[in-house]
């Protein structure tokens, strides 16, 4: 998705005035474009990732909008303070982007992936997260980080490829129709379910794309309570992902008893290191592992 969006911002660099893009000294093979379109609102902040969340806010103050982009971990948890003190507690319409979410940076360890990402942003106040799904949601995300006076949290990975259109970016979107339970994924892990004919054709599939959620779907709490069985997946840890969300958001308005089957990061299983599809696998969220488990339960 890293493409995808360097693509989307020297698009829309016209689109909405006093844009200003910062980098945490990242982005060799995808920025250069950035950078001949942004010209002198281009700045590379160099390895110093709160400094850069300060500069950001400082230029949102201005009347600017920044996007400040880093790999995930570097631009949610080095500078964690700077973000809650000087962007979220004054709601700065500042537009964080983490590459490589989960575990989207594999062999280069613990210290490049970032698994609680997700529950670490949920935090701030005033902060709204996005997750693209699919290729297409990367441009439609970030015309919404444009308009919206608010900090932004854009979360990038490797897209979901689905073998047929689905709805444009928002927050809930129903993929497709099942009879034997409910998935609910966020990000692009989900995309793992569409590997296994049997469990696509069983399961009702759901995408929630924009944290916090609200407004829950009826049609989606209905046919939780049809078919009692409740699947969530996520690259994320069980704190602050779905797996808490669900069930106080969801469940709670549950008037039936419902089997649920919470799918998520358990961590590094084997003290082993690997590309990202091999820690999936480890922790049930792509493969055979996820085919068995999830076919058990349905």
């Amino acid at each position: 998705m890293r493409v995808e969006f360097a693509q989307a911002i020297v698009k829309h660099f016209h689109t909405i005035e006093n844009q200003v893009f910062l980098t945490g000294d990242l982005g060799f093979m995808a920025l250069e474009k950035v950078q001949e379109v942004f010209g002198e609102k281009f700045i590379n902040a160099g390895v110093a990732e709160q400094n850069m969340i300060s500069v950001a806010a400082a230029l949102s103050k201005e009347g600017f909008i920044p996007w400040a982009y880093s790999i995930a971990p570097f631009i949610t948890l080095r500078p964690y303070e700077q973000i809650r003190n000087d962007i979220c507690l004054h709601k700065l319409h500042v537009n964080l982007v983490g590459n490589g979410g989960g575990f989207g940076y594999g062999i280069m360890g613990h210290t490049h992936h970032n698994p609680e990402d997700i529950g670490a942003m949920r935090l701030m106040p005033n902060m709204k997260i996005c997750i693209p799904f699919i290729a297409s949601d990367v441009e439609e995300a970030v015309m919404q980080m444009l308009q919206e006076q608010c900090p932004h949290y854009l979360r990038l990975n490797t897209a979901a490829k689905i073998p047929y259109p689905i709805p444009p970016f928002s927050q809930w979107r129903k993929i497709k129709d099942g009879h034997k339970a409910v998935i609910i994924g966020t990000g692009p892990v989900l995309g793992n379910i569409f590997e296994h004919k049997s469990i696509q054709e069983d399961a009702e599939i759901w995408i929630v794309s924009i944290f916090p959620f609200q407004n829950i779907p009826t049609e989606l709490i209905e046919n939780i309570q049809k078919t009692k069985k409740l699947i969530t997946i996520e690259e994320h840890y069980e704190p602050g992902g779905l797996n808490e969300m669900i069930p106080k958001h969801v469940l709670g308005k549950m008037e039936t008893k419902i089997s649920f089957l919470p799918l998520y990061i358990k961590g590094y299983l084997s003290g082993k290191y690997g590309n990202q599809r091999w820690h999936l696998e480890e922790n049930n969220l792509a493969g055979d592992n996820l085919q068995k488990i999830v076919s058990d339960f349905l």
